[in-house]
């Protein structure tokens, strides 16, 4: 096992959010990954709203909910994770929150303990 300090970016965007026409978590994920950052994850909410919101988003069975919460996280080198918030305020003009926390990485290669 391998251990590291690193950053967990985690950015929440509405589900109906778009940038280029194109889904903003989809853009953002996909940026992370030309990038080569080390990993990233995004979760979609059952339930959340944000400061510009008027209503509580929900997900419900008796409708299709729409602009669900949704949570990316990005985890690397604070380095390379703070350039990359930068990149993406430089190109989203709003509609984004950002967290940002330092982690221990623990990176396992497959071999048995000893």
């Amino acid at each position: 096992m391998h251990i590291e300090h690193g950053c967990l970016l985690r950015i929440y965007v509405g589900e109906s959010d778009k940038h280029a026409g194109r889904p903003l978590y989809e853009w953002i994920v996909a940026q992370a990954h030309t990038r080569q950052l080390s990993g990233a994850t995004v979760y979609r909410g059952l339930m959340g709203f944000g400061p510009h919101t008027r209503v509580i988003h929900t997900f419900k069975i008796e409708r299709l909910a729409e602009d669900l919460p949704i949570t990316i996280e990005i985890i690397d080198s604070r380095e390379n994770v703070e350039g990359f918030l930068t990149f993406i305020q430089q190109q989203v003009c709003s509609g984004l929150i950002a967290t940002l926390q330092t982690v221990e990485i623990r990176t396992f290669d497959g071999r048995a303990p000893q």
